[in-house]
């Protein structure tokens, strides 16, 4: 047998199995199991006003679950198809590995572990969140600045990055202090109330959102120090590249909406005017009129109508459950869009 002949064989196998490996992919996606299945099974913290929690009518409300709604809306076509995964911590990513959730909406910090395959192997959508570490204290206690905590009782949440955090920032300080760890974020709230601790740890919106259902919310202080960057994305299991692939340009889609000024309100004139000017080519793909962006994420090309005609834009959702009308009043600054001097941007519809 020649060398040439040797070595086109060892050509042809490779491309076969490349195909093969493509193929296998193809037809192993969460997606379509979501897509038979009919609903949406989504991981949520369920105890965070402002991102997920049950309110008074036991229904899921929050900045999360508007993200798992649009989801639902873009996979199913029905945003009310989800099932509300209540999650702590410590269960969210087994939840993901083993199957019970399709994907998780549960205000998770994007950070290298997470995503490395040696780590947690997740696959992450884009940031809904910038968010950043802080401390809660008592006024009572007099204390404003981090290094008044030296040799104190923390509550942490256990098996978390917050937890990580508060250690290396405090060894950084070359300060001694005792984390008294809570699974829950309910318990660590539980905790600090009780007066286990002098300080309570989390993220700067989770401490907000905490202190807002305080009987006196006065009474507490959220301090000005940010020990850490905090970017909160939904996340899927890694290796499903067309279910990840659906998430990133759902979130996209929501900051596009905004970008372009499209909302629940104007959804169906916008859709209109794309149908009846030939001239606005780039809302007609957006919208799904022309070309076929949808199909290529394994999606309807109208997703993006799907998706605004049930949540709105992103403003839409911060404003609802963020806004200075909303119970957790927090000012958008990092989570604006670009366009306002914002993190928030989306790539080209193309």
């Amino acid at each position: 047998m020649t060398k040439r002949l040797i070595y086109g064989l060892i050509s042809l196998s490779v491309l076969l199995a490349g195909c093969a490996t493509i193929d296998t992919a193809s037809k192993n996606s969460r997606l379509d199991v979501i897509k038979n299945r009919g609903v949406l099974r989504c991981g949520v913290s369920g105890k965070i006003p402002g991102f997920s929690f049950l309110d008074g009518d036991g229904q899921y409300k929050g900045l999360d679950v508007d993200i798992c709604k649009a989801m639902a809306a873009a996979f199913i076509g029905d945003p009310t198809k989800v099932q509300y995964r209540p999650l702590t911590a410590p269960e969210r990513f087994t939840a993901l590995k083993t199957g019970e959730i399709d994907l998780l909406s549960r205000n998770t910090t994007f950070n290298l572990s997470r995503d490395a395959y040696q780590g947690n192997g997740l696959t992450f959508a884009p940031i809904v969140f910038h968010d950043g570490q802080g401390f809660m204290v008592k006024k009572q206690s007099r204390i404003e600045k981090i290094n008044q905590l030296k040799n104190s009782d923390i509550c942490v949440g256990s098996g978390t990055t917050t937890e990580q955090n508060l250690n290396d920032e405090f060894q950084r300080l070359g300060m001694a202090y005792r984390p008294i760890k809570y699974q829950d974020l309910n318990q660590v709230i539980a905790g600090y109330l009780q007066g286990r601790c002098k300080a309570m740890t989390s993220d700067k919106s989770q401490l907000a959102a905490a202190r807002s259902s305080f009987s006196n919310p006065n009474e507490h202080l959220i301090l000005n120090k940010t020990i850490s960057k905090e970017p909160l994305a939904p996340a899927s299991i890694g290796g499903d590249q067309r279910l990840s692939d659906a998430m990133r340009w759902v979130i996209f889609a929501l900051f596009r909406a905004e970008e372009l000024g499209i909302n629940q309100n104007n959804i169906y004139e916008k859709l209109n005017e794309a149908k009846t000017n030939q001239n606005l080519s780039s809302l007609r793909r957006f919208l799904g009129v022309d070309g076929e962006i949808g199909q290529k994420l394994g999606l309807p090309n109208d997703f993006v109508v799907r998706i605004i005609r049930s949540t709105g834009n992103y403003a839409e959702i911060y404003e609802r459950h963020l806004g200075p009308n909303s119970n957790v009043h927090i000012p958008r600054g990092q989570n604006n869009s670009y366009l306002n001097g914002g993190l928030l941007i989306s790539p080209p519809f193309k």
